[in-house]
Formats: C-alpha cells, sequence, structure tokens
C-alpha cells in the first residue's frame, strides 16, 4: 500500500493542525502510511498535486465546489471533515474515513 498524502483545511490551518497531529497519532498505531498537513483553505491552491486526499473542515462547505474543481483534475479526492469529527479533534475516527476515501483497509 502507498504512503497516503492527506491534506487537511480550516480557515487559518489551527484546528486543523489539531486534527492532523492526531491523525498522524492515530495512524502510526494502525500501522498505516500516510502523511498528514494541515494548512489554511486559502493557500490550497498552492499545494495542489502535492496531496492525494484534500479533507475540508465543516464550515468551508461553501468553498467545497470550488475546491473540487481546482483538485480533481489533478487526481485528488475532495471531501468534508465529518463535523462529529472535526469538533472532537478524533484523529482515530478521521484515519478510518481517510482508508474510505482512498478505498484501502487499516
Amino acid at each position: 500500500m502507498k504512503e497516503l498524502r492527506v491534506l487537511l483545511c480550516c480557515g487559518a490551518g489551527f484546528s486543523s493542525g489539531f486534527l492532523a497531529q492526531k491523525t498522524r497519532k492515530a495512524a502510526k498505531k494502525k500501522q498505516v502510511s500516510m502523511t498528514v498537513e494541515a494548512k489554511s483553505e486559502s493557500v490550497v491552491s498552492e499545494s495542489v498535486g502535492q496531496f492525494d486526499i484534500l479533507l475540508i473542515g465543516p464550515h468551508y462547505e461553501g468553498a467545497m465546489k470550488r475546491l473540487k474543481e481546482l483538485c480533481e483534475p489533478h487526481g485528488a479526492k475532495v471531501s468534508l471533515i465529518p463535523a462529529d469529527i472535526y469538533a472532537a479533534l478524533d484523529g482515530d475516527k478521521l484515519v478510518d474515513v481517510i482508508l474510505d476515501l482512498a478505498g484501502q483497509e487499516a
């Protein structure tokens, strides 16, 4: 299984930064090979082509269409982070979401 490259984004990157840290720990614990970074939604365009999956904070649902149009031509899947996972900063559950999007199992 190849290493998954995941980008989480929110407004300033703070909340997604905490979630990225917890997701990296959960992936390591589950022995899943992935890199997880967090950035502000405003700089996602600078990273296009450098990730396989883009996960957006639930409060940025309005940007979903634009981000899909930007990222999907480069082969990246784009999805919202479920609100309950985002609110709880639940890295363990987010790893499962990522694997599901990638069509892989832990």
